[in-house]
């Protein structure tokens, strides 16, 4: 088991700001993993009442367990979340699997729960696969919070969305609509079959493909590279011999259009496909330069996981529940509400290009 602890000297990092969440751990009264009355149902079922008033408590125990160890999107995350629990006097730390199959993280999951942490920060392979070891958690009054990806609705308390997720399937449309002028074929490159927010946001551009102005163009393949690069790097390939007159890639995931960007920018079809979607400055910054990507979009992942570590805070510590409407402090992101479902948006996605990516770091 791979392990990265931060320890509680460490400063905060800083997170350049796009939107984000945060929250202020209070002592609340009667919420210990003793004693929580928790049957498993996520914020809907919790029968504990909010003290947003309660102070934050000190020294809780949150783990964070990403899709994999090693995707570089998903430790700026979490290392952003590691340093923010030292900002409240907490500890966290980062575990996982090297790879994203559906149920790579119930392990963990299951030894998380024999540490008796305080808090559960997941982003889900599998909505599904993950539940049975996450409900035991909440039973035992460990706090469940996804973040990136969410879990089936009952098998956590918060789900920390990046940004509304019909605006990020949907923009992604509109952008690559208007670089191709709204005429020709396109493909999306994502990560894995089952992964939850892939599927959410891919849903939105079908939904979004379904209006009159985009007539003329076709989406002729959904491709799975598995956030892994090689295999994304390949599947890039093979749709470009599949489709030889693709005009457009979609790739929501930032494995995938940085290995997309990678293949493109050493091929002949450099500046002849377009390639959009989610992405990092850092690794997208030469291809825009270069002329390979004109923009992409993403928030900021430092500020997600600033956000996600405020809101197990939170929970722990008695200032929300998980039901709608409960409100809570992130810190220096400011007050966040908790809406429909226990779900937690962190805000607008930002658009990078060449006139303002060297504006961010990360």
């Amino acid at each position: 088991m791979t392990i990265r602890t931060a320890a509680r000297g460490r400063t905060a990092a800083s997170a350049a700001a796009v939107c984000a969440l945060a929250v202020a751990l209070t002592a609340c009264s009667g919420t210990t993993k003793n004693d929580a009355k928790n049957d498993g149902g996520g914020a809907a079922a919790s029968s504990a009442k909010a003290d947003p008033n309660a102070p934050l408590k000190k020294n809780l125990k949150m783990a964070f367990l990403p899709k994999q160890i090693n995707n570089p999107y998903e430790k700026i995350v979490d290392d952003a979340g590691i340093a923010a629990a030292k900002s409240f006097h907490g500890t966290a730390k980062e575990v996982g699997p090297s790879d994203a199959s559906a149920s790579s993280q119930v392990s963990y999951i299951n030894t998380l729960i024999q540490q008796q942490q305080d808090a559960i920060l997941v982003a889900a392979n599998d909505p599904n696969a993950v539940c049975g070891p996450l409900k035991q958690a909440m039973k035992q009054g460990i706090k469940v919070v996804s973040y990136d990806s969410d879990t089936a609705k009952d098998c956590r308390q918060i789900f920390i969305n990046q940004a509304s997720s019909e605006d990020i399937g949907r923009s992604l449309v509109q952008h690559i609509g208007k670089q191709i002028g709204y005429k020709g074929k396109i493909a999306i490159l994502s990560a894995t079959q089952n992964a939850t927010n892939q599927n959410t946001w891919i849903d939105f551009m079908k939904q979004e493909l379904k209006d009159p102005k985009y007539k003329n163009m076709k989406l002729v393949k959904v491709a799975y590279g598995d956030d892994d690069d090689q295999k994304s790097f390949q599947q890039t390939q093979g749709l470009l011999q599949a489709y030889p007159d693709l005009k457009g890639i979609i790739s929501p995931t930032t494995v995938g259009i940085a290995a997309a960007a990678r293949y493109l920018d050493d091929s002949s079809y450099k500046g002849k496909v377009v390639l959009n979607g989610l992405g990092t400055p850092n690794q997208m910054r030469k291809y825009v330069k270069d002329g390979t990507v004109e923009q992409f979009s993403l928030w900021n992942p430092e500020n997600l996981g600033y956000l996600g570590a405020y809101a197990a805070a939170a929970l722990a510590s008695g200032q929300i529940t998980g039901a709608q409407g409960d409100t809570f402090s992130a810190g220096k992101l400011g007050k966040f509400t908790v809406g429909k479902d226990g779900e937690v948006i962190l805000g607008k996605p930002t658009v990078f290009d060449k006139t303002n990516i060297d504006q961010f770091h990360f």
